[in-house]
């Protein structure tokens, strides 16, 4: 296992997840924000030495999606339950779509991997900016805790969430189908 300062810095992330529960849970909106924007300020600091090092791993490429999603999963169930904390609450029907997505390109993936052999994903454009819309409605959401003020922008980023989920749930089912076409066609 190759523990370079990226990996350690997405453990720590890892890490923090647990922190961000309790605060939520608890209703401390500035603390859980604060945990979010570390979290945030290590996600990029990890990339950024990762590349500009070169300090780039296989273990690094399975640990930083995952621990992004760990994050954004635990954000969007803890901050759907009513009474958690004391700005928006998110729609379970924006969670419910956030997580079957994570869910549909888990299983499409593994179903590809099982029955084609492929084993690699590069994340679409779309799929990146889907993240960081999550990623930002996260955050209004937690600063409407803290703001009232910011209530109605965060309303509008989980409404630009719901969009961008089904949109790039729908891309990947279409990705998906032309992978398997091509290494049929390669097949052949």
């Amino acid at each position: 296992m190759n523990l370079t300062i990226p990996n350690l810095l997405t453990l720590l992330r890892m890490g923090l997840v647990p922190w961000f529960l309790i605060a939520v849970l608890q209703g401390d909106s500035i603390v859980a924000l604060s945990i979010f924007l570390v979290a945030g300020i290590s996600d990029g600091l990890d990339g950024f030495i990762a590349r500009f090092f070169n300090q780039r791993s296989v273990l690094g490429a399975y640990l930083d999606p995952l621990a992004d999603k760990v994050l954004l999963t635990t954000a969007f169930v803890t901050l759907a339950i009513p009474g958690t904390h004391s700005g928006v609450l998110i729609p379970v029907w924006v969670t419910v779509l956030v997580l079957a997505r994570d869910v549909l390109i888990l299983m499409v993936s593994l179903v590809l991997y099982l029955t084609h052999q492929v084993t690699r994903f590069p994340p679409a454009v779309i799929s990146k900016l889907t993240t960081a819309v999550q990623i930002t409605a996260i955050f209004l959401v937690l600063v409407s805790g803290i703001s009232e003020g910011v209530g109605e922008l965060a309303t509008t980023a989980l409404y630009a969430v719901a969009v961008l989920t089904v949109g790039s749930g729908l891309f990947y089912i279409w990705h998906t189908n032309r992978l398997v076409v091509e290494k049929q066609g390669a097949q052949t």
